[in-house]
């Protein structure tokens, strides 16, 4: 059968199939300038709340602390807050430093630049901070996609977190977006259900724990938005001509809205301040699509049961309106999921024609690298599996120069010819084993903390 040929696309000849196939995907993706944004509002999540609102939250938190129901982990000057607002306008207070920052599971595991870039920001930035061996995981993974928990399991999983953060004096700053969102949600629980706290105090009490809530929920975007115009300060490439779209992840704020920043600045305030408004102050371009309130395709349930309908989801509904709306250069976001879900799923359309490769990377990641950190050590860039190196080539990072050095430095270590590089002084076996308070005084020196 003879082969049906049509135009020249980039030096190949396309058949008339697949010109068809784009066509229709534009029609089916329509330009963001022709979209009714009126009507794209009335479906966001603005009108929507818990059925006590935040300032609600709040009174009754000091109360139950005033009544000794409950330790509450108040932000104290020496975190250096900055007050910020909120959906409902309500200030927030987000600490910018002393921070014990609460890791996420599948950014350890799958995208490991991303915690590094977190880390690395800190250090350039001379923030006090804590990576706590004591962490355990939010269980938000459990919760959200099997519901094989109860909730005084999730409130004890949460409080056991906040009291090792409330025994060092650092402030808990939560990097997962589910866990910031699960988290949000067993707070509020805790505050308003007596029955609950019954149930959680003498198991807490059995660990030789209180039950210990944090004044705030912070997310780390919040605090890289918060932090985002010093931190672009040290920005060494031209962004003017680098187009970004950007996906705001679900579980920040859709769950607990009320509980998210927001700024007139970013889309009038009418769309949260992270991750959008850090692409912005480093001086890039934001683009618009007309998907950008959906789901990345993640969806926790979806990614394990129906995981064909996940990367179809994040190709059709994000990626390919992403470029062909927006011509956007990368994606950026801030959660987990949606990296691994939008960078990891474009595989998948290739092997069926549409190779739209659109780099995705974190809000930590993009900051960290437009601020001199090594793509590869810091970075962590191949553990992508979009072309995040044409990417950084178009900014005008000297990947090559990068990737030679940082495989000279893996060749180096196999050999024992090099030392492992850390961004901090490296944790000793028995620090897995002390009380906190004891290793935080050899870790950051009795002087530190002190302060």
């Amino acid at each position: 059968m003879t082969k049906n040929i049509g135009v020249c696309k980039g030096g190949k000849m396309v058949n008339q199939e697949e010109k068809k196939l784009h066509e229709e995907i534009k029609e089916a993706f329509p330009y963001a300038d022709d979209v009714d944004w009126n009507e794209v509002y009335q479906r966001i999540i603005y009108r929507y709340s818990t059925p006590h609102g935040l300032q609600h939250i709040k009174e009754e938190l000091y109360k139950l602390e005033d009544e000794g129901e409950i330790i509450v982990h108040h932000i104290k000057p020496n975190n250096n807050p900055v007050e910020v607002q909120t959906l409902n306008g309500m200030p927030k207070k987000i600490p910018t430093t002393r921070l014990w920052n609460h890791k996420s599971c599948g950014q350890c595991g799958h995208i490991p630049g991303y915690p590094t870039s977190v880390f690395w920001i800190m250090n350039k930035l001379e923030i006090d901070y804590l990576d706590e061996p004591h962490q355990t995981s939010c269980t938000g993974w459990n919760y959200h996609a099997s519901g094989a928990s109860n909730p005084v399991a999730l409130a004890g999983v949460y409080v056991r977190n906040m009291w090792r953060a409330y025994e060092t004096g650092y402030f808990p700053l939560i990097h997962c977006g589910t866990s910031f969102g699960h988290y949000k949600e067993v707070r509020n629980m805790i505050i308003l259900h007596k029955e609950i706290r019954d149930k959680l105090r003498p198991i807490m009490r059995k660990l030789d724990m209180d039950i210990v809530v944090p004044e705030e929920v912070v997310h780390y975007s919040e605090w890289l938005y918060v932090m985002s115009k010093k931190a672009a300060q040290h920005k060494k490439y031209d962004l003017s001509n680098i187009r970004v779209a950007v996906h705001t992840p679900c579980h920040v704020y859709k769950l607990v809205p009320e509980d998210t920043i927001y700024d007139p600045a970013v889309f009038e305030g009418r769309r949260p301040a992270a991750p959008t408004g850090t692409v912005m102050n480093f001086g890039a371009k934001i683009v618009d699509y007309s998907t950008w309130w959906d789901c990345c395709g993640f969806g926790f349930r979806h990614i394990l049961t129906e995981r064909e309908f996940s990367r179809s989801f994040a190709l059709f509904k994000k990626v390919i309106p992403a470029v062909e709306e927006g011509h956007a250069d990368v994606f950026v976001t801030s959660d987990t999921g949606c990296v691994t879900t939008l960078d990891k799923s474009q595989w998948a359309g290739k092997a069926h024609g549409f190779n739209y490769n659109l780099p995705v990377l974190a809000d930590a990641q993009f900051a960290a690298i437009m601020m001199g950190a090594d793509p590869y050590k810091i970075g962590q860039i191949h553990w992508h599996a979009t072309d995040v190196e044409g990417f950084l080539r178009k900014v005008g990072v000297p990947v090559d120069e990068y990737k030679e050095q940082f495989l000279q430095y893996l060749a180096d270590l196999r050999e024992g010819k090099a030392q492992p590089e850390y961004l901090y002084k490296p944790h000793r076996k028995i620090d897995f084993y002390l009380a906190l308070p004891d290793r935080v005084k050899w870790y950051k020196g009795e002087q530190a903390v002190q302060k």
